[in-house]
């Protein structure tokens, strides 16, 4: 007697991830040691098929680097339709008075020393937090 067993292994999707750029920004107008700020954020999906996966924060000494993180399915085939302009918030706690610089990424540019290349460009805002 023989016995065929048959099974099927499906292969995960597989993403590609993407950084996106900041179109716009609000600050508050002013910062506080132990309060919450709430800072909105504003940007573009290249085409529908981006899926948000939320906010590129890091955060080194006194600077935080901002962005949105997205991922696109591989293989998807998509409009070149622009969807609406996407809004996002985060909550920033500061916990020592001082200067904090908020680099929100604006994309990529041209190199001013080497044409041929290419830099990621950023919006630098700096804020005072008080006690």
């Amino acid at each position: 007697m023989t016995t065929l067993l048959s099974c099927s292994v499906d292969e995960p999707d597989r993403y590609t991830n993407y950084i996106l750029p900041i179109e716009s920004y609000v600050l508050p107008e002013t910062f506080s040691v132990g309060d919450s700020h709430e800072i909105e954020l504003k940007y573009q999906k290249p085409t529908v098929c981006y899926n948000y996966r939320g906010i590129y924060y890091y955060s080194e000494n006194n600077e935080r680097t901002v962005a949105i993180y997205a991922d696109v399915k591989d293989g998807e085939t998509c409009s070149e339709v622009l969807p609406p302009e996407s809004e996002v918030s985060f909550n920033f706690m500061p916990t020592t008075a001082g200067t904090y610089t908020f680099k929100f990424y604006k994309g990529k540019g041209p190199d001013p020393d080497d044409a041929s290349k290419e830099i990621d460009i950023f919006d630098e805002v700096e804020i005072t937090v008080t006690e």
